[in-house]
C-alpha cells in the first residue's frame, strides 16, 4: 500500500470506531507483507475505571482459539505422537461409544457430529453466566450418548470437538494445553501477550472487561464456564498480527504448514465443506478468504485473511452488541478498495415472500424479516443474523460457522443447508396453545434433565445442576413448538416435535437446538 492508501484506510477505520468512544470499544489491526499497516483502537477497556483500550489491551478471542488447538494437533502428528486419522477413543478412553467412530480430523473439521456441550448444558437449565468447572462440562459431554449425524457425513459447528482436541493435546504431549501452546507456539513467535486461560475467575493482566448492552447503558457480561481448546485464549491485535505473519511465512515450527490448516476435504457425497482445520476457507468476491470469528459473553472477534494479497484484518471488541464480522469485512473491503480482481457485489434478490415464520419438513423453524434499513434478516434457534446475496442468487448467512441459505423453488422458498441438504420452507401462523397431552414431565437421559410443560403456556427445567424457568413456549403447528429460553446472549429457543401414538396422544418429545439435535424426552409424569 502507498502512503495515501494507508491514510485513506486509517480515516475509514477511524469513522468506523467513532461511535465507540464513550463505551466498550474495539481494536483493529491491518497487516500486509509482515508490516502492521494500521493499528487503531477506541473506547473503554473498563467503564468503571474509565480506562481506555490501548495497543496493549487484551481481549478474549473465543473461537479464534480453535486454529491454535488444531496447530497443536498437527505438531504432535508431525512428531508421530498421534495421527489425524486416529479414533478419538485411542487417546481419550472412557467416552461413550461414539468416540470409536470419530477421528481427530473430523473433530478439527466440525464433521464429527458431536452435540455442542454449551447446548447440552443449556438444555439442563445452565446459562453461560453460571459457574461450570471442567468436571461438570466433561460430564455433560459423556452423558450424551447420541450424535447429531453419522460422523463425517455433514457439518455442524461444535465446541465439544475442540474441547476434546485440547484434552488430546494434553494426553499426547504430557503438558497442559496452556504449557504446550506457550512453549511451542506463543513463545517462539513472540506472542507474549497471548495465553490460555482455563479458569475465567483468575484475573488476567491487561484484559478488557466484557460488556453487554442493556437499555441505554451496559452491564458486565456474566460468564463462568471453564475454557479449553474450544475458546480459552486471551490475545490482542499485535500478537494476532504476529500469528498471521507466521502463517504466511510458514514459521509455525514442528513441521506444520499453513496449507495443512487450510486443507479442505469434501463430504462423501462430493459437496464441499468450507471448514478446514479451525479455519473457514471460501471464495469472496473472486478471492480466497480464510477466516474465523469468535463469540463469548461481552467479547467478539474477527480474523480475516486474503492470502493472495498477503492481507490480514483483525477486529477485537469488548462490546457484546457489535457485529464484529460485519465490521471486519468493512475494514477488509476498505483495504482492498480499487483492487481490479474484486468481483462486484451480487445483486440483492427480490424481497417478495421473505417475511414471516417458516418451518421445514423435519421440524426446524426460522423467522425472516427486514431490519430498519430494509436489509434482510433471519433468526434460527433464537440467533438473529444478517443475510445477503451470493453469486448463485441465494441469500446466505453473513456470519461464519453456519450453513444457511435461502432460495426460491418451484413451490416456494427452499432452505439450503450443509453437505448439499435442502428443505422446502412452509409459512406458518404461530399458535399459542399446546395439546393437553403435551403437558407433564418429560425426561431426557442425554441431558440428565426433566422438562416440565405446564398448561399455562410455560415450561421449566429440573437439571443436574440447576432448576430454571418458567419460560414461555408457543405452538407453531399441531406437532411443532418453540420452547423459548432467555440467555445472557440472546433469547434462544428449542424446536420441539411432539411425537404421537396411533391414537394421536403425545408420547414423547424430540428437541432440536442449533448444535444439539434429536434429544428425546420420555414421559415421567
Amino acid at each position: 500500500m502507498r502512503d495515501l492508501d494507508v491514510l485513506r484506510l486509517e480515516r475509514r477505520v477511524g469513522l468506523l470506531l467513532i461511535p465507540l468512544v464513550e463505551g466498550p470499544g474495539a481494536a483493529v489491526g491491518v497487516a500486509r507483507d509482515g508490516e502492521l499497516l494500521l493499528r487503531r483502537q477506541s473506547g473503554l477497556a473498563s467503564i468503571e475505571l474509565n480506562q481506555p483500550i490501548t495497543p496493549q489491551t487484551g481481549f478474549r478471542i473465543a473461537s479464534l482459539s480453535k486454529q491454535f488447538t488444531c496447530t497443536a494437533i498437527l505438531m504432535l502428528a508431525a512428531e508421530g505422537r498421534l495421527a489425524v486419522d486416529d479414533p478419538l477413543s485411542r487417546h481419550l478412553p472412557g467416552l461413550p461409544g461414539w468416540a470409536d467412530g470419530i477421528t481427530l480430523d473430523q473433530l478439527m473439521r466440525n464433521t464429527a457430529g458431536l452435540r455442542d456441550m454449551l447446548e447440552l448444558l443449556r438444555g439442563g437449565g445452565v446459562d453461560l453466566s453460571h459457574g461450570m468447572g471442567p468436571a461438570a462440562i466433561d460430564a455433560a459431554i459423556a452423558r450424551s450418548n447420541g450424535v447429531n449425524f453419522t460422523p463425517g457425513s455433514r457439518f455442524l459447528y461444535s465446541n465439544t470437538s475442540f474441547r476434546l482436541l485440547g484434552q488430546v493435546v494434553e494426553k499426547a504431549s504430557r503438558l497442559s494445553l496452556a504449557e504446550f501452546l506457550e512453549e511451542r507456539i506463543f513463545g517462539p513467535l513472540g506472542m507474549t501477550r497471548t495465553r490460555h486461560t482455563p479458569d475465567v475467575m483468575v484475573p488476567v493482566e491487561g484484559l478488557a472487561t466484557g460488556y453487554m448492552p442493556r437499555g441505554d447503558g451496559f452491564v458486565r457480561a456474566g460468564h463462568g464456564f471453564a475454557l479449553g481448546g474450544e475458546g480459552g485464549l486471551v490475545s490482542g491485535v499485535e500478537d494476532l498480527a504476529l500469528w498471521a505473519r507466521a502463517l504466511s511465512l510458514n514459521l509455525l515450527g514442528g513441521g506444520v504448514l499453513e496449507s495443512q490448516l487450510q486443507e479442505l476435504a469434501p463430504f462423501p457425497n462430493g459437496t464441499p465443506n468450507i471448514y478446514a482445520r479451525g479455519l473457514e476457507v471460501e471464495e469472496w468476491r473472486g478471492l480466497k478468504l480464510v477466516s474465523h470469528g469468535g463469540l463469548w459473553p461481552g467479547y467478539k472477534a474477527a480474523f480475516l485473511r486474503v492470502p493472495a494479497r498477503r492481507l490480514t484484518v483483525i477486529l477485537l471488541t469488548n462490546h457484546g452488541g457489535l457485529d464484529a464480522h460485519a465490521m471486519g469485512m468493512s475494514v477488509l473491503e476498505a483495504a482492498l478498495e480499487g483492487d481490479t480482481v474484486l468481483h462486484p457485489v451480487p445483486p440483492m434478490p427480490r424481497p417478495e415472500g421473505l417475511e414471516g415464520c417458516f418451518v421445514t419438513e423435519d421440524g426446524i423453524s426460522l423467522d425472516l424479516w427486514a431490519d430498519e434499513q430494509g436489509k434482510p434478516m433471519a433468526r434460527q434457534h433464537g440467533v438473529a443474523f444478517a443475510i445477503g446475496p451470493r453469486p448463485d442468487g441465494l441469500l446466505h448467512a453473513l456470519r461464519g460457522g453456519f450453513r444457511f441459505a435461502i432460495g426460491r423453488g418451484a413451490e416456494g422458498l427452499v432452505l439450503h443447508g450443509d453437505a448439499g441438504h435442502q428443505s422446502a420452507l412452509h409459512r406458518v401462523e404461530r399458535r399459542q396453545a399446546l395439546p393437553a397431552s403435551a403437558t407433564g414431565a418429560w425426561h431426557c437421559a442425554d441431558l440428565g434433565a426433566t422438562w416440565h410443560v405446564g398448561d399455562d403456556g410455560t415450561w421449566r427445567i429440573d437439571g443436574p445442576h440447576v432448576k430454571a424457568g418458567p419460560f414461555p413456549l408457543e405452538g407453531l403447528t399441531q406437532d411443532l413448538a418453540r420452547f423459548i429460553m432467555p440467555t445472557g446472549l440472546y433469547e434462544a429457543w428449542w424446536d420441539v416435535r411432539l411425537l404421537r401414538d396411533a391414537a394421536g396422544e403425545v408420547v414423547a418429545l424430540e428437541a432440536h437446538g442449533a448444535r444439539a439435535k434429536g434429544l428425546r424426552f420420555e414421559r415421567v409424569a
